[in-house]
This record gives C-alpha cells, structure tokens and sequence, in this order.
C-alpha cells in the first residue's frame, strides 16, 4: 500500500491499536471508550471500515494493524504539504515556524535530520 488517507475517527481508533496490537477486539472496544466516548458498535463499525481499507485487522477477535503507522504519517504529511503549501518544505516550515523560532538544540538536530537525508552527512 504506497499511500493511505485515513478520515480522522479511523485514524483515531488507528492510533489505540498501533500503541496496543495486538489487541483483543473487546478490549479495543473499551479503550476507545474510555479515550474517544466511542459505544462498542462504533469501535466495531470503524474497525470494519479499517479492515475493507487494508489498514487493520480482525482475525480471531485479535486486532492488528497492517499498515505502519510511520507510513500513514509519511502520506499524511505529504498530502497536507501539498495541499496548504504547494509542495515547499520550506514554506511549511517558515510558516510553522511563525515568530517562535527553533532553539540551538532544535535547529542542530533539524540540520542533522537534513544531512542525513540530502548525503550532506555521509
């Protein structure tokens, strides 16, 4: 799966099973009521859309995850960039960035995550 978009209650019930997995199905159920006010036919009925869509599981009634969830990161964050910020990286970050600035620390472990990912630290 090269990318995947999630709507916000699937990510939500995404990110309990990628913290819990694996999971018993009842067990789920209750998490996401106790984290999101979900009913259990919520949980189940957003559990089904997560398994059509290839992203989770429910063999047994034991859940699991079947896409990473540094994956669906990767695609969300590219799709938001793309969307809000017509690509640029650098646009998003200044933006992000705003008035706060990054501190020292910050702004040399940014410059490492750059080096390691353009060859500049090889």
């Amino acid at each position: 799966m090269d990318a995947i978009k999630l709507p916000d209650a699937e990510l939500r019930l995404m990110n309990i099973i990628w913290e819990r997995e694996p999971l018993p199905s009842s067990e789920l159920a209750k998490l996401a009521a106790d984290a999101l006010g979900w009913k259990r036919t919520t949980t189940y009925t957003i559990l089904k859309r997560l398994s059509e869509r290839g992203a989770a599981q429910n063999v047994g009634a034991i859940v699991t995850a079947l896409v990473p969830k540094s994956a669906v990161q990767r695609s969300e964050s590219r799709e938001l960039l793309e969307k809000m910020y017509g690509g640029s990286l650098k646009a998003f970050l200044v933006s992000f960035l705003g008035e706060s600035g990054l501190s020292e620390r910050e702004a040399d472990e940014l410059k490492r995550v750059i080096d390691e990912n353009t060859g500049g630290g090889a």
